[in-house]
């Protein structure tokens, strides 16, 4: 099993220990939750399964130049957008502040993720046109 990062693996820990928590949670209710709640926690246990599932994945499939980081950065952009807006049209424009802030903070994320890889890429096909000559 290949080292995984601290940061993805404790995303990876969260996101599978919230998804449990919260399935439980809605396991032992008495009766049927309401639409919005049932819809919110069916949400919030697929953002957690898909974090642990990267986790998971990036432990035992080794990708190659940090495709790892450039799915958690586009995981990060979508799920934030995702809450941003639910949290806007349920609460209103005026509290998705921080929301968008998150938003640019995943887009950076992204950004420098992408840059990375292709950094890396740019890197191996020197090395391959390198050892042609």
């Amino acid at each position: 099993m290949r080292r995984v990062s601290r940061g993805l693996l404790a995303a990876g820990i969260a996101g599978f220990t919230g998804s449990a928590l919260i399935a439980t949670l809605w396991a032992t209710e008495p009766g049927r939750l309401p639409t919005r709640t049932a819809w919110a926690f069916a949400g919030l246990i697929f953002v957690g399964l898909a974090w642990a599932a990267l986790a998971a994945w990036t432990a035992w499939k080794r990708p190659l130049f940090a495709d790892d980081r450039v799915i958690a950065g586009w995981l990060a952009v979508v799920f934030t957008t995702a809450t941003t807006l639910v949290t806007a049209v349920v609460a209103g424009p005026l509290v998705a502040g921080p929301g968008l802030l998150m938003i640019t903070a995943a887009v950076i994320v992204l950004v420098r993720a992408r840059a990375y890889r292709d950094r890396l890429r740019s890197q191996v096909a020197a090395l391959e046109r390198q050892r042609g000559q």
